[in-house]
């Protein structure tokens, strides 16, 4: 019976001593997608890559317009085009067609890498915010996505606005 109402003694102290524990336990989430899109850094980012590759987009637009002229041609004379110059038509189309897959391929391919880059870079910065807000504001767990969040919990403007001031 002693052994039992030690037992009964032993819970209830774990009991009262997991509450006060799980009183002060903080938690914070954050909106990743959020941050990548709306953070200082984030937005920096986004501007240097469209700066860096607005060249070649519009080198690709130039293309793409020599395209549709040639094809515009071809439509409306087409059929008075002597059989040289319509088989040479055709040829300077289908050449035209393959530079601007090929550059829209790579242009494609080189703007995932750079964003993939940049993205990078922003994340570590945003981690390194967190931590640092974290410490600061005596977060014990802070989280990056969830089902549901809380509003009251949501620390992503804390998140945003520390990135701001952090340079």
């Amino acid at each position: 019976m002693k052994t039992l109402s030690m037992k009964f003694m032993q819970i209830l102290l774990l009991v009262g001593s997991t509450q006060a524990l799980a009183a002060d336990f903080r938690v914070g989430i954050v909106n990743t997608e959020r941050i990548l899109r709306e953070s200082a850094p984030a937005v920096k980012a986004e501007k240097k890559i469209e700066k860096e590759f607005s060249g070649r987009d519009q080198e690709i637009k130039k293309v793409a317009k020599q395209v549709k002229d040639v094809q515009t041609l071809m439509e409306k004379e087409g059929l008075t085009l002597p059989e040289g110059e319509k088989r040479n038509k055709e040829r300077e189309l289908a050449n035209l067609n393959m530079n601007l897959q090929r550059m829209q391929r790579g242009f494609s391919e080189d703007l995932n890498l750079r964003k993939n880059e940049e993205m990078s870079v922003v994340l570590e910065h945003a981690n390194k915010a967190i931590q640092a807000l974290a410490e600061k504001e005596k977060y014990d767990l802070i989280l990056q996505e969830a089902v549901y969040r809380n509003p009251n919990i949501d620390i992503t403007e804390k998140v945003l606005k520390y990135m701001a001031n952090d340079k």
